[in-house]
């Protein structure tokens, strides 16, 4: 199954923020090339957000292009299975934790945001990835910082996207 089939499939099964939904799912039937960076008109993306439920905080990374502190993501790659994989690879490699494993069920939330010329969105599929016990991160070329917060900082320190991600996540534990 291509990445697009995977991503077609996922859509098609998240149940929750209908019209955001049937608006990343109109784009990939408007633009098969939806998947990759080089669709101008905006591309799918995939995170992550990091957690440690055991001790009540969330892995966040300050972003070296936006400056904003970010749940892991990116980019789609063609080696990529699926979107959940996807996730799981960009929370790996810009966490530095190995054995992150993904919250089941799938998405948590969609995320839909403008980014700068020449796309013009990221189509974000949010899912969540818990930390294994003593996880120690490292951090990448593509962060400033890697910091752990606890739950309740969260909202002082990143916008409001990833706190309704952190929202869901915890819902879903």
């Amino acid at each position: 199954m291509s990445l697009y089939d995977d991503a077609v499939l996922v859509l098609k099964g998240y149940e929750g923020q209908e019209e955001l939904r049937q608006a990343y799912l109109d784009h990939l039937t408007a633009h098969p090339d939806g998947m990759w960076k080089s669709c101008g008109a905006g591309h799918l993306t995939a995170s992550a957000l990091v957690i440690d439920p055991s001790r009540g905080r969330v892995l966040l990374t300050l972003h070296r292009k936006l400056r904003m502190w970010l749940q892991m993501g990116g980019h789609c790659e063609p080696g990529d299975a699926s979107l959940e994989a996807a996730a799981l690879r960009e929370a790996t490699e810009e966490s530095g934790i190995t054995g992150l494993a993904l919250l089941p069920g799938g998405p948590v939330r969609l995320d839909r945001h403008p980014i700068p010329p020449p796309c013009q969105w990221h189509l974000d599929v949010q899912y969540a990835v818990l930390a294994p016990p003593g996880a120690v991160q490292e951090i990448s070329d593509e962060s400033l910082d890697l910091r752990w917060f606890g739950y309740d900082e969260v909202a002082d320190v990143a916008d409001d996207s990833v706190v309704r991600l952190l929202e869901g996540t915890r819902a879903r534990l």
